[in-house]
């Protein structure tokens, strides 16, 4: 039996599932894990060049977003990650994901409130989902499964299972699909 809690530094511990936050075809030749954390100066330019990846390797990558908020230097990281599953339940997350990286400096609750209505959504009812934080165990098993694979900061990335520790660049990024593409 495979144990839960063994940690290991090079693979990811939980497998992709249709729970995930998936941007692409899951039936791409490449998917792209990333842990990540909404108020993480490097997860903000990691989001641009994920951003530029997905554009320029469309039928190639599948790209998987998981919430890794490290509460302890980001205080807001866990509101801004509920914040982005409050819009997933109701069929936003990737819209909420963009606009918590593009402004980073804007995730106090208040402000969190504002973005949900620029984005439709039911200011009320997402306060009491967030409130009464309905998605925390989501972001925590997200945070679990980067701790059994070893993950210790933002952003930190697998790309077909298998750590990525090489720059985070574009050309870096391009270069890791393209050879596990070719596998």
């Amino acid at each position: 039996m495979d144990d839960p809690f063994r940690l290991t530094m090079s693979r990811l511990r939980g497998p992709v599932t249709e729970e995930d936050h998936l941007l692409g075809s899951s039936y791409a030749p490449v998917t792209l894990v990333e842990y990540g954390d909404y108020q993480c100066p490097g997860s903000a330019v990691a989001h641009g060049v994920v951003r530029e990846v997905l554009r320029q390797r469309p039928t190639k990558v599948a790209f998987v977003y998981r919430h890794f908020p490290l509460t302890d230097v980001h205080p807001y990281s866990e509101i801004a990650a509920e914040a982005a599953e409050a819009a997933a339940a109701r069929g936003r997350f990737w819209q909420m994901h963009d606009w918590l990286f593009a402004h980073q400096d804007q995730l106090k609750p208040l402000q969190l409130a504002l973005a949900v209505d620029r984005l439709g959504l039911d200011v009320e009812r997402v306060g009491r989902a967030m409130g009464g934080h309905h998605y925390l165990a989501r972001i925590r098993r997200d945070f679990g499964s980067g701790v059994r694979s070893g993950v210790a900061g933002t952003p930190t990335f697998f790309i077909n299972g298998i750590r990525h520790d090489a720059p985070h660049s574009l050309e870096a990024l391009l270069s890791a699909v393209d050879d596990a593409s070719d596998t």
